[in-house]
């Protein structure tokens, strides 16, 4: 069973996002309300992939993919960056980053799990 780990200062983007993933395509799902709570959770469970926020205060979602970069223990999961911004300019800015995949807010919480796959290249069957 696949997992995932959201990244979001906003409670009810978490919220909505989990209740969809573990709904949908019944994935397990661990939330974390900022990129360093994120890195932790991340370390701690390894999840099959990360579904990160671009705007957080603090640290931003960019710079918490970096980091994850620079750790061993979490350079390897996947992150998808979940952005209101649809500009060209920040969509080319977020795939020079090297993320997996740019989603954009806000989402359909019943096409999420597929868009995911998508982006990952999961071919597992989703019951939608």
């Amino acid at each position: 069973m696949r997992s995932v780990l959201i990244i979001d200062d906003e409670e009810d983007i978490r919220e909505v996002a989990a209740l969809a993933l573990e709904a949908t395509a019944g994935w397990t799902v661990f939330t974390a309300g900022s990129g360093i709570e994120g890195i932790a959770v991340a370390t701690k469970e390894q999840p099959d992939a990360v579904l990160m926020d671009v705007m957080m205060p603090g640290v931003d979602g960019p710079t918490t993919f970096r980091n994850m970069q620079q750790n061993p223990q979490v350079a390897h999961i996947p992150v998808i960056l979940l952005t209101a911004k649809v500009q060209g300019v920040d969509q080319r800015r977020f795939a020079s980053l090297g993320v997996a995949a740019v989603l954009f807010k806000p989402f359909d919480p019943l096409t999420l799990a597929r868009q995911i796959s998508d982006a990952l290249g999961w071919k597992e069957d989703l019951p939608i």
